[in-house]
């Protein structure tokens, strides 16, 4: 099993959870974070006064799936996500040992 850990822009995440959905993930996790890559923020001008923005608001979303399916589910978030601009985001894949569903009580692969 692979644990896809995807931060994406706020605006792609319709798209992304669409793209999954049609090739057959039933289940992600998404929270709304904040940070920065390469670009470090940028500055804004807001009623005329010029403030830095350090942070960047991002969607961080969490796909547990087979681990013979971990490649279609990356290349299914790139397609759905890139924009072709600085920030479009980054995507994690790493091992998942152990899961467990809590209301069955089934494990690994049988619980995703």
């Amino acid at each position: 099993m692979k644990l896809i850990i995807a931060i994406i822009k706020p605006f792609k995440l319709e798209n992304v959870r669409d793209a999954l959905t049609s090739i057959g993930v039933q289940g992600l996790t998404v929270s709304e974070v904040k940070g920065y890559g390469r670009q470090k923020g940028h500055t804004e001008i807001y009623r005329g006064a010029e403030y830095a923005v350090n942070f960047l608001p991002k969607i961080k979303i969490e796909i547990a799936v087979p681990a013979n399916r971990a490649d279609k589910v990356v290349e299914t978030i790139i397609t759905a996500a890139k924009t072709g601009q600085i920030g479009d985001g980054k995507i994690f894949v790493t091992p998942l040992d152990h899961a467990v569903r809590i209301r069955t009580g089934e494990t690994d692969s049988n619980a995703l």
